[in-house]
């Protein structure tokens, strides 16, 4: 197996220079970290997890409506968004905010998402509970085995609405980590980025109007959502994200008086310390293998997936080693991985692209001899 950096090949230049020509560029900003008036707060990097800044992101607190985000998520796990729910008339009346639904009414699966997303429905996230598990304590139970799933230590719940309980709470660093898993659903993510949308209103013709309670989403460039939360004792709690020139950010408060004011300044702060680089769309790495042993002596190999990574603006601009054998032998499977280019931004490992052979080789069969090899090689027969 051969490694070479690649900036001692000078045919493979073109490697090293891909994140320097695809990076997108950030003004220097040497802004101390933001003041913030919420008592537990985090900003992390969507795609990798990465902490950027944080303030008792390890504390246990209550999280009221934000709560939410985990029951969208255990609900898109267990059921189809197009599915019917016939509202149970345990979910009617649940205090706190609501559409005011009707027992026995018919309303899809997404319906209820996009009620209990923007209107934060409490009467919407119990009917979701009851579909999905068939009470309110069994979900409950089911959120807090996906939380375990996610490695979460410090989350539990008791409800899928947020409504005040003792042993219902989180912190905003694993608040944050159920949000970067729920923001990798597609349709999450276009729920909580809508600010206003209509649902039906109980088999009449009229309709609910919703509206994001989410002002993020008017006030800050880019934002996608996410959803925000309040109870008197747990005071206000916000979930936001936003995408900027391919950073993805989420910033979680809780107990935040002026949480607007905070997530505006913990989104600034994290976008102009973190830059984004495109190591590589797909098929635009490609090497020459020799093959030993086959009709023809080469393989093509490649990179087949596209590969991009967000670091702080002052680490090291990423660069590759490229680790591929001498030569292979044949047969060759088109598809087959041969190699692999590591990604490192000084001593850390920041991606890896597999490099597959981009066609087959077919081993030459010993009796043929040579021959029929020269025959084969130039379409003889």
């Amino acid at each position: 197996m051969r490694k070479h950096t690649l900036s001692s090949l000078s045919c493979l230049l073109c490697l090293l220079l891909t994140a320097g020509l695809f990076g997108v560029p950030v003004s220097a900003d040497n802004s101390s970290p933001p003041a913030v008036s919420a008592a537990c707060a985090v900003l992390i990097d969507a795609d990798s997890g990465r902490v950027i800044w944080q303030k008792n992101a390890d504390t246990r607190h209550a999280m009221a409506s934000t709560t939410k985000i985990m029951t969208a998520l255990v609900a898109m796990q267990n059921a189809a968004l197009d599915c019917m729910v016939s509202v149970d008339p345990a979910a009617v009346g649940i205090e706190g905010s609501s559409v005011y639904l009707y027992a026995g009414e018919q309303l899809t699966m997404e319906d209820l998402l996009y009620a209990m997303l923007l209107e934060s429905a409490n009467d919407a996230a119990a009917a979701i509970a009851i579909a999905v598990s068939g009470s309110i304590e069994a979900f409950a139970e089911q959120m807090n085995r996906t939380a375990a799933e996610l490695g979460l230590s410090d989350t539990h719940f008791t409800n899928p609405h947020g409504l005040w309980d003792e042993a219902h709470y989180t912190t905003a660093a694993e608040l944050a980590r159920i949000t970067m898993h729920a923001l990798r659903l597609p349709a999450f993510r276009t729920i909580v980025s809508t600010y206003k949308t209509t649902i039906p209103l109980n088999q009449t013709e009229g309709t609910r109007l919703l509206i994001n309670h989410n002002k993020m989403i008017k006030l800050y460039a880019g934002a996608i959502g996410v959803k925000t939360g309040f109870t008197r004792k747990s005071g206000r709690c916000l979930v936001s994200a936003a995408a900027r020139d391919g950073v993805t950010l989420i910033a979680v408060t809780l107990d935040a008086p002026d949480d607007w004011r905070d997530h505006t300044a913990m989104l600034d702060y994290g976008f102009a310390h973190t830059r984004h680089y495109t190591l590589g769309e797909t098929g635009t790495m490609t090497f020459t293998l020799p093959v030993s042993g086959g009709y023809i002596p080469y393989v093509t190999v490649a990179n087949t997936t596209p590969l991009s990574v967000s670091l702080p603006a002052d680490a090291p601009a990423p660069v590759a080693v490229l680790e591929l054998p001498r030569f292979c032998l044949a047969p060759v499977a088109a598809d087959a991985v041969l190699g692999r280019l590591i990604w490192r931004s000084g001593s850390e490992i920041v991606g890896e692209s597999p490099l597959t052979a981009t066609f087959s080789v077919e081993a030459i069969a010993a009796e043929r001899g040579f021959l029929p090899r020269l025959k084969r090689l130039f379409g003889i027969e």
